[in-house]
């Protein structure tokens, strides 16, 4: 047997599981090769059971039709008329792989698209549709082949430090459920046929077993896992770090979390590459020299690269509304307050840092930023910066270079954290730091020696094709050998090289200033990514030095700051400065909290409105997320009874639907309302409405109702179980006798008295029963739950009917209509 529909069936797993994919890759073009993969893998399935071929040459076949495959999608021009693999073709593909295990090596996820990226990815769901073809097609064994499908889901888990999204997830588990559905099918199906007896009629007996009932019970046993599965995390505090469905943030509860992203030094490889130059954000900034815009601070060298060490994340650390912590070791130099107004660009990305100034003090944007106290990186734990505008006020430091040449030991702290090195760094690296600030009389006067050595007396060249350093053997050739390579290599050697000098060093990653716009705003590229050495001097804090080449040999966009710059040969101005500058002032030290507020009001003067709407606009609004959730709940809770309300309307527009416009005059029901106009020969759909909404409203207040009681027997058992007396027995007396006449005799009972009934009979069943019930049956009736269900039910059966047989019966007869 060729066991179409279940190869059908396998074949969609491993479509939907793939899917899991997505967060490694750029584009949806890998998806669409993965997809003809797939295809091509079930037609070699099916090719091999036609062939009546044994298990142990289905798998060969199935690779075979994949080699073709992929064959005629990446090498057709070295393959026999185009199809047939020959070596050439195989050595193409075998070269494809190999750039494709490269570049997935080299940039952090999402990989950008290429054609070695895409085969890896094809080649990959393909071999998972062999194995899935060949164990649950083939050997009949659908549970193991939930392994291979589960392969695609641990890819992206080892790579990616944040889980999947949950559709995904839902899409491959409903997957798998249907693959192990239709396996039992076929097998409960394989049981034999049925044997009729003399008088069975088995022409129109089924001739495979009913296995409808085992399949309803499987979907809803698979549903109600898959439900669960992906509710459960979303709600239970602590497990899901975005709180339950993405809507509130992380530690609410006042606890911490860590912090994590991709790879910094990775992405910014992958932004200086980028084939298209888009604009990453824009600003406006009353800085007339604007500096850096800085993402990460990057203080650990492990000796493979240069990262964060972890933050831990609370609720305290929120920027909403308070001044941000003083930039560490900021205490004599010279300050003034410079604000910034950001845009970044919608398309945009997985931008969980604020691009800033450095240092930031404070920040207005909606949502849950965060920031770390000792970097002063701004990151969320669930918001993306991609489409949004925020202010940033900065604290601009202004060092001379007398007071770094004259700056003081370092903190305890700052030297523990920010002098460490991995014990493996060649001596001969070592030798060359002291060989290039040979004759330094401070340890700015080194940081300069290094920043000229890289820019000018080295030899380096800026080089974009470089490889991204990963370990101390790159740094060691880039140093002393090659040369070669571009801002990443130069910030991350002359950091490592200042903390063998003993100088505290990190690297800092983000975008240079950009370029200034005819509009007076200042646009910023994907090629403006850039990273950059911070050095650490007391009184001064952390600043920044520039040993990449700038221009056209270099970096197009970086600058070097002023106190990097070489300065006069005065040595008594430069004196002079430092000590000028280190003497208290308003605007420097101890006075600089009160400077910041006097900075920012200057600012503000010439356009006040509109710096007040800009900042009324990123206030902290209301908690929409939360707002929307508390909306759907209500909608959700309102869902049972609006129903309710809508099936009885209709029930009761349905039975007046013939009633002419101009029939007989309304009569008067019981208590003098009024009854709707009925026409000859509508009194039976109104008694069968009226029977209808009588058995819903008994459902609802828990009354024990059975299908097979005739209608006076049903208004036996009602007036028994809820004990009812006077005109509300009369009422059900009157609906049971209508429903009867309906059914039975030729002419049916006036129905003028069939709404007053059901009236007087529903508030006698609110009287009879106890408030939790009668709230129950306001807000939750039982019996639309119980109409859904029928219905689902009945979609169901629905779906359970169309097999591939009837499928294609139907496609034949609309061939032979057409």
């Amino acid at each position: 047997m060729m066991h179409i529909r279940l190869t059908v069936v396998a074949a969609l797993a491993t479509l939907l599981a793939s899917l899991g994919l997505y967060p490694l890759f750029e584009g949806a073009g890998w998806a669409w090769s993965g997809l003809g993969a797939i295809i091509a893998v079930a037609a070699g399935g099916v090719l091999a059971r036609r062939l009546r071929l044994p298990a142990a040459a289905a798998a060969p076949v199935t690779l075979a039709t994949l080699l073709v495959y992929l064959t005629v999608r990446y090498a057709p021009g070295q393959a026999l008329l185009a199809v047939v693999p020959t070596p050439g073709s195989v050595t193409r593909l075998a070269q494809l792989v190999s750039d494709g295990w490269a570049a997935a090596n080299r940039y952090a996820a999402p990989v950008p698209r290429g054609a070695g990226i895409e085969l890896l990815a094809t080649l990959g769901v393909g071999t998972v549709a062999v194995l899935v073809d060949l164990l649950a097609v083939r050997l009949r064994r659908a549970a193991p082949a939930g392994l291979p499908l589960l392969a695609l889901y641990s890819v992206p888990a080892a790579i990616r430090e944040e889980s999947l999204n949950w559709v995904a997830f839902a899409l491959g588990a409903a997957g798998f459920l249907a693959l192990l559905l239709a396996d039992s099918r076929e097998q409960v199906g394989a049981w034999g046929r049925p044997v009729h007896g003399r008088y069975g009629g088995g022409e129109g007996r089924r001739e495979r077993p009913d296995a409808r009932s085992l399949v309803v019970t499987g979907r809803r046993l698979g549903l109600a896992a898959v439900a669960i599965a992906v509710t459960v995390p979303t709600v239970v505090p602590g497990v899901h770090p975005r709180g339950p469905f993405d809507l509130g943030g992380g530690g609410e509860d006042g606890g911490s979390q860590t912090v994590t992203t991709p790879d910094p030094l990775v992405s910014l490889k992958r932004e200086l590459t980028r084939l298209g130059d888009q604009v990453v954000l824009t600003y406006q900034t009353d800085d007339p020299s604007p500096d850096y815009l800085r993402l990460y601070a990057l203080d650990r060298f492990d000796g493979d690269r240069w990262t964060y060490s972890p933050l831990r994340s609370t609720p305290d650390d929120r920027v909403a509304g308070r001044n941000l912590p003083a930039p560490p070791g900021l205490l004599t130099a010279r300050t003034h307050a410079v604000t910034t107004r950001i845009s970044v660009a919608e398309n945009v990305r997985n931008m969980t840092f604020l691009p800033a100034p450095y240092a930031p003090s404070r920040v207005s944007i909606r949502g849950d930023w965060r920031v770390d106290r000792e970097s002063l990186m701004l990151y969320s734990l669930r918001d993306d910066a991609g489409g949004r505008s925020y202010n940033v006020t900065s604290v601009r430091a202004e060092p001379t270079a007398g007071q770094l040449a004259g700056a003081g030991p370092a903190a305890a702290d700052v030297l523990r954290r920010h002098l460490r090195l991995p014990g493996g760094i060649p001596q001969p690296v070592r030798e060359l730091a002291d060989e290039v600030t040979e004759g330094a009389r401070s340890q700015y006067e080194q940081a300069m020696m290094l920043q000229r050595w890289f820019t000018a007396e080295g030899g380096f060249v800026y080089d974009l094709g470089a490889a991204a350093p990963r370990g101390t053997s790159d740094l060691v050739d880039f140093l002393m050998i090659s040369k070669r390579g571009y801002c990443e290599q130069f910030a991350a050697s002359m950091a490592m090289m200042a903390r063998i000098l003993g100088i505290p060093a990190r690297v800092a990653m983000g975008y240079t200033r950009g370029s200034l716009g005819p509009d007076g705003r200042w646009v910023v590229r994907s090629r403006d990514a850039h990273a950059w050495p911070e050095l650490y001097f007391e009184g001064a804090g952390w600043v920044r030095f520039e040993p990449t080449p700038a221009g056209g040999a270099g970096q197009s966009t970086a600058t070097v700051p002023a106190h990097a710059q070489p300065e006069p040969e005065d040595d008594g101005q430069t004196a002079n400065g430092g000590q000028s500058s280190a003497t208290p002032s308003p605007t420097g030290g101890a006075a600089q909290p009160s400077a910041q507020p006097e900075a920012r009001d200057r600012t503000d003067t010439g356009d006040t409105a509109q710096a007040g709407e800009i900042d009324a606009a990123e206030d902290d609004g209301p908690p929409v997320g939360w707002l929307s959730a508390g909306m759907l709940v209500l909608l959700l809770l309102a869902t049972p009874m609006a129903a309710r309300l809508v099936a009885r309307r209709r029930r009761w527009a349905q039975a007046l639907a013939p009633v002419a416009a101009g029939g007989p005059p309304p009569a008067r029901g019981t208590g003098g309302r009024l009854a709707p106009p009925v026409a000859p020969g509508d009194a039976a759909g109104l008694a069968h409405a009226a029977w209808q909404e009588l058995r819903d409203d008994a459902i609802d207040h828990g009354v024990d109702w059975r299908p097979g009681d005739s209608p006076r027997a049903a208004a036996r058992r009602i007036t028994e179980s809820l004990g009812l007396a006077g005109p509300a027995v009369d009422a059900l007396r009157r609906l049971a006798t209508a429903e009867e006449r309906a059914r039975y005799a030729p002419v049916p009972a006036p129905p003028d008295t069939l709404r007053e009934d059901l009236r007087i009979v529903h508030e006698a069943f609110g009287a009879a029963v106890d408030r939790r019930t009668r709230w129950r049956a306001r807000l939750a009736p039982p019996s639309t739950l119980r109409s859904l269900r029928e219905s689902g039910r009945r979609a169901v059966g629905t779906v359970d009917g169309l097999s591939v047989t009837r499928l294609r019966d139907l496609a034949r007869r609309r061939l032979r209509r057409g």
